[in-house]
């Protein structure tokens, strides 16, 4: 059967995720005045918070933890690594991070490109997205690519997050799309490729960390524009 309905992630797919989160947080750093008050230079501060995040949303994504959790320990903990334990402090940085986050809008490089030539092939183009719902629709709507998307899912609404079978369930109960006319593209190798394969729905690997994981038969790009080749 013909593709007709491409499921996209958002984060770190379309929207760029890094890119703004470590704005928000330079910002953020500079106003408090870190390093002055604690002698921490930024960036080494920005690579401990980057990994512990990464490693609470992979304990999300499998289901250990939930958002709660998530949002009182991430940069409690990257504090609490230069020895500042300040829950205070903590709370500041996560409350304005996602208030400011969204101050930011880049987009991963190609993306609003591949949206307008998808769009004028007549594909028919959703979100599925393990973030937050009130997060994920504000980021559509605030970088202006809700335009593309006939359907956005979060896992908050399902209440189950990729590669969960269920959100895939949800999502293309949404559009009316059937799995083997349909396609996700994610860059999240558990999430969304696991996911979709265990689903049996096809698959595009962005490899945007470079992982070079081989598998027979696997699409993969390394940049969004590479999506012309397969679609």
């Amino acid at each position: 059967m013909k593709i007709q309905h491409i499921f996209f992630d958002l984060d770190n797919t379309i929207w760029d995720h890094r890119k703004n989160a470590y704005l928000t947080i330079k910002d953020l750093f500079h106003k408090e005045e870190i390093t002055l008050k604690y002698n921490i230079d930024f960036e080494e501060f920005h690579s401990v918070y980057h990994e512990i995040n990464e490693r609470l949303w992979e304990k999300i994504r499998d289901g250990i933890i939930g958002k709660e959790y998530l949002r009182k320990h991430r940069f409690y903990d990257t504090f609490k690594h230069f020895n500042i334990d300040d829950e205070e402090l903590a709370m500041y940085f996560e409350e304005h991070f996602l208030d400011k986050i969204l101050n930011h809008n880049e987009l991963v490089e190609g993306a609003e490109y591949i949206l307008e030539y998808l769009k004028a092939k007549n594909y028919t183009l959703h979100i599925i997205s393990n973030g937050f719902k009130e997060v994920t629709e504000r980021k559509c709507i605030l970088s202006g690519i809700d335009k593309y998307f006939q359907t956005i899912t979060s896992a908050d609404s399902v209440g189950v997050r990729k590669p969960n079978p269920l959100i895939f369930d949800y999502s293309l109960g949404l559009s009316d799309a059937k799995k083997e006319n349909s396609i996700l593209i994610g860059d999240d190798w558990i999430a969304d490729v696991v996911g979709a394969q265990s689903y049996g729905m096809d698959v595009i690997f962005f490899d945007v960390l470079n992982e070079n994981r081989e598998e027979e038969g696997l699409k993969i790009i390394k940049h969004l524009l590479q999506i012309k080749e397969y679609l």
